[in-house]
């Protein structure tokens, strides 16, 4: 089936999302717009020539006008984060930067689901919602989808089990006060206080505390070492775009514009959310202990401080 997708910003996160999406399968035509045009065909003519390979893609630089007919759109345009800087610390600049993006992208491909990863994605998820006529359910922010693989992964380092078998979320802002609701943490269905007695006690104790450091330390952490993120994200993107293509209705987690869950309206952030073929199918409201709830209301209200402070027009 054929899957169009136009990726703006061909620098390092745009440009690993495209492999990534080339390396899977998921789109037919893949177009790469950046200001930087020269850079944009370097790219796609890099990833191109390793196409007999893969299967069949045509991927190529482009233009606004390129995007028509799009059926996904992916923005990762914007200024990178520098070590030491919060996401949030990039708000107004990006916030200004899709300014230009915005009436551009959406006249060209006004029916397509919409995928944001450039940061603060969140707010910038949400000012695509309120600065566009897309459609709510067809703007999704990969929000803390990475940093849910990132637990996944250090969980399932720790216990030397295999990360399918782990479920495990990160809840709220991708940011600063993003949380772990450890009450729905569980290994094959066995809450995860519970599993290390379940195998015998061959494990050390989990240090909550020092997982949800390390996950909302790595960013900063490849940052500083590699002065980018870009494999991660790109396949955690990759991803998203083949839930989406191959209309098979799942469970994942992404910022989308929350309609009364918890208590919370009017912000986009992380929770448990159905993705189909259609964007956003429905939102999930797992049970939280009242502790986790206030966790989430707070970094909602974070979100929101900054959102206000912001000039969206």
């Amino acid at each position: 089936m054929a899957n169009k997708i136009t990726i703006i910003g061909a620098g390092q996160v745009g440009s690993s999302v495209a492999y990534a999406l080339c390396l899977k399968a998921v789109a037919t035509e893949i177009v790469l717009i950046d200001i930087d045009e020269k850079r944009a065909k370097g790219e796609a003519m890099d990833i191109r020539q390793g196409t007999p390979y893969m299967a069949p893609v045509n991927i190529h630089a482009g233009t606004y006008e390129d995007a028509k007919n799009s059926d996904i759109v992916i923005i990762t345009s914007g200024v990178g984060r520098k070590p030491g800087q919060s996401r949030l610390d990039l708000a107004q600049i990006n916030v200004n930067i899709f300014k230009s993006i915005i009436p551009q992208i959406t006249k060209a491909a006004p029916d397509a689901i919409y995928v944001l990863v450039a940061n603060p994605v969140d707010v910038l998820t949400y000012q695509l919602v309120k600065s566009s006529n897309i459609p709510a359910n067809h703007i999704i922010g990969t929000g803390t989808l990475l940093d849910t693989a990132r637990l996944r992964t250090k969980i399932a380092d720790e216990y030397g089990i295999g990360q399918a078998n782990l479920h495990a979320y990160v809840f709220g802002e991708h940011g600063d006060s993003s949380f772990v609701p450890w009450s729905l943490v569980n290994i094959a269905s066995v809450p995860v206080n519970d599993y290390n007695n379940a195998v015998g006690n061959k494990h050390a104790e989990l240090n909550r505390d020092d997982v949800e450091e390390y996950v909302r330390k790595s960013g900063g952490m490849i940052i500083e070492a590699k002065k980018c993120t870009n494999y991660a994200i790109g396949v955690t993107t990759a991803r998203l775009c083949e839930i989406i293509h191959n209309n098979n209705p799942s469970v994942t987690i992404v910022s989308t514009l929350l309609q009364g869950e918890y208590g919370i309206s009017d912000v986009c952030l992380s929770i448990p959310t159905v993705v189909g073929g259609n964007g956003v199918e429905g939102r999930l409201a797992p049970a939280l202990t009242d502790e986790e709830v206030e966790k989430l209301k707070k970094s909602a209200e974070a979100l929101k401080n900054v959102i206000s402070q912001l000039d969206f027009n």
